[in-house]
């Protein structure tokens, strides 16, 4: 691969570079991966709308890892009550990706999906858990939440963790570092299984050069906000100020595309 084309990618696409490595950092210092604010950003940039969704879902991966590994190690995981939320979730989020849709769906898809992480950042401050849960998971219902969630994740290009993270809260799923965690993990399983989707369809597309740059900037963006772990941020005042941005594009986004 060429440097200089590589260099002059970056220079061409500056402004991506800066705001994914933003979304990166405060994301991860959070526990998620930044799907959704990924997705808002391309959306607007006038790239292709079929390599939007397996660019986003790539960053994800590569942003969540750490967090997953993270978490591993400070023993937040419960895969006991994790595994009934991803028993469906995988599949469908593998089935998700490989859905053709238009364009003009996709956008209004995507206007919706953003508005609505929009609202549940924005009240995230009312919906956090205080107390350990130790109850029993139960399987049919986290089994439906994770296969609804997942199949729309995998036709967005999303992780599905900022509408999991929120449903687990109001109903009192388990602390809210537990809640992060089992988010984190969510999230990796099924971009990953999105993201096969996508690749396994005939007409997948990419452009590696933008999505290399990309994937490497959002790696040490999601290593610096990992090892800050709230310290420096306040991670309701994230949630507010990243809503207000997503909801911004949600609007425009449906504005351009339904009216």
């Amino acid at each position: 691969m060429n440097f200089y084309i590589l260099l002059e990618i970056f220079i061409e696409n500056w402004h991506i570079v800066l705001l994914f490595f933003a979304v990166a950092v405060l994301y991860s210092s959070v526990g998620f991966g930044g799907g959704s604010s990924y997705l808002a950003i391309l959306a607007i940039t006038g790239i292709v709308f079929t390599q939007i969704r397996a660019t986003a879902l790539l960053c994800n991966i590569v942003v969540v890892s750490g967090n997953a590994f993270m978490f591993l190690q400070q023993k937040k995981v419960n895969f006991k009550k994790i595994l009934p939320l991803v028993l469906l979730s995988v599949p469908l989020a593998f089935l998700g990706g490989t859905v053709k849709i238009n364009q003009q769906f996709f956008f209004i898809l995507l206007g919706f999906t953003l508005l609505f992480a929009a609202i549940t950042m924005w009240l995230s401050k009312q919906i956090v858990a205080l107390n350990e849960k130790n109850n029993t998971p139960k399987i049919i219902r986290n089994a439906s939440f994770g296969g609804i969630i997942g199949f729309i994740s995998g036709i967005v290009g999303i992780g599905g963790g900022i509408f999991l993270a929120p449903l687990l809260n109001l109903t009192n799923w388990d602390t809210p570092k537990k809640i992060a965690a089992t988010a984190s993990i969510f999230i990796l399983v099924n971009s990953i299984a999105g993201f096969i989707g996508q690749y396994s369809m005939p007409n997948f597309l990419i452009n590696w050069n933008l999505t290399g740059i990309l994937l490497v900037t959002v790696f040490i963006g999601g290593q610096i906000g990992s090892r800050m772990s709230n310290k420096l941020f306040n991670p309701i005042q994230l949630k507010k100020a990243t809503a207000i941005l997503v909801a911004f594009v949600s609007l425009r986004i449906l504005y351009k595309y339904i009216f």
